[in-house]
C-alpha cells in the first residue's frame, strides 16, 4: 500500500513493460475473437510527468524523455500512443487506446487514491471496469472470462520479500483457470539470485510454453539498485520471439549507458 507509481511513471523500465505490452495486444488482436484484458495492479491510469512526484524523482528523463527526442521505427507504435494520449499513459490508459469495439479491460487497483482516479477516467466507459480490490484476490475472482481469448497483465509493486514466490503461485493457480489465456508478469532485476528462484519456482507446477524479455542497464550485481527488469509472458502470441528482441535492441540503443553488463534479449525458458 506505500507504493506509489507515480515516482517512477515513465522510466525506463515503464518504457520496456509497456512497448513490450503495446506488441502484446497488437499481436493477439491479429485474430478477430473479442479479447478480454485483465490489468491486476492497474495504478492510476495516467501520469503527469511535469508535476510531483514525478518531477521530482525525474526518472522519466532517462526514459520516456530519451524516446520521445528520438523514436526508433521498433518503438513507434509505442511512442506514437503515448503523443496521442497526452498525459504519460500507464498499462490501462494504453490497453484501452487499443482496444476494439468487442474487446473489454478490468483494471484492479488497491491503493484507495490511485482507484479513485481510475475510477474518474473510466466512469462513463463501456469497455472498462474498475474494482478497488487486491491484484492477487482478482486472479482467483476474475478468471476465467466470458471471452475465450485474453491478456493478463501482472505488475505488483515488489515491496514484500515473498513477492517472487508470491507471483510464480499465482501464475499457476492462475493458469489452471484460464488456460487460453496469455499471462505476462513484470519483474525487478537487482541480483541474479531472486530471478533464478522466480524461474525454478515456475518449472515446479509444469507450466509450459514460457518465455522471458530482459532488459538489463548493468550487471545485475547490486542489490540495492533496479538493474534491469524482465517481461515473463506464459503462453506468448505467435512469432514473439521473432519480433520482440528489436523491440529490446532499439530500447537498450536509446536507453543504455554503455554500462558493463548492458544488454537485452529474450530467452526461452519451458517449451511448448
Amino acid at each position: 500500500m506505500n507504493y506509489r507509481h507515480a515516482f517512477h511513471a515513465g522510466n525506463f523500465a515503464d518504457c520496456v513493460k509497456h512497448a513490450l505490452l503495446v506488441w502484446l495486444v497488437r499481436a493477439l488482436q491479429r485474430k478477430p475473437a473479442s479479447l478480454f484484458a485483465l490489468d491486476t495492479h492497474a495504478g492510476a491510469g495516467r501520469y503527469d510527468l511535469a508535476a510531483a512526484p514525478a518531477a521530482r524523482a525525474g526518472e522519466w528523463r532517462d526514459g520516456i524523455g530519451r524516446l520521445l527526442a528520438d523514436t526508433p521505427a521498433p518503438l513507434a507504435d509505442y511512442v506514437g500512443l503515448v503523443h496521442e494520449l497526452g498525459l504519460y499513459p500507464g498499462s490501462p490508459q494504453l490497453i484501452r487506446a487499443l482496444l476494439r469495439p468487442d474487446d473489454r479491460l478490468v483494471c484492479c487497483e488497491l491503493h484507495p487514491d490511485d482507484a479513485a482516479l481510475l475510477q474518474q477516467r473510466f466512469a462513463h466507459d463501456v469497455q472498462v471496469s474498475v474494482h478497488r480490490r487486491d491484484g492477487w484476490e482478482a486472479l482467483r475472482a476474475l478468471l476465467p472470462p466470458a471471452q475465450k481469448r485474453g491478456l493478463i497483465l501482472v505488475d505488483p509493486p515488489y515491496e514484500a520479500a515473498d513477492e517472487f514466490a508470491r507471483l510464480a503461485a499465482a501464475l499457476a493457480r492462475a493458469h489452471r483457470r484460464f488456460r487460453n489465456g496469455t499471462f505476462a508478469a513484470w519483474y525487478p532485476i537487482k541480483h541474479r539470485a531472486s530471478v533464478r528462484a522466480f524461474y525454478a519456482a515456475l518449472a515446479e507446477p509444469g507450466l509450459r510454453d514460457v518465455v522471458a524479455a530482459e532488459f538489463l542497464l548493468r550487471e545485475p550485481i547490486d542489490p540495492a539498485r533496479l538493474n534491469g527488469c524482465g517481461l515473463l509472458v506464459l503462453h506468448p502470441p505467435f512469432r514473439f520471439e521473432q519480433e520482440v528482441p528489436p523491440i529490446l535492441a532499439a530500447l537498450l540503443q536509446r536507453l543504455g549507458n554503455r554500462e558493463p553488463g548492458e544488454a537485452a534479449a529474450v530467452q526461452r525458458l519451458v517449451d511448448e
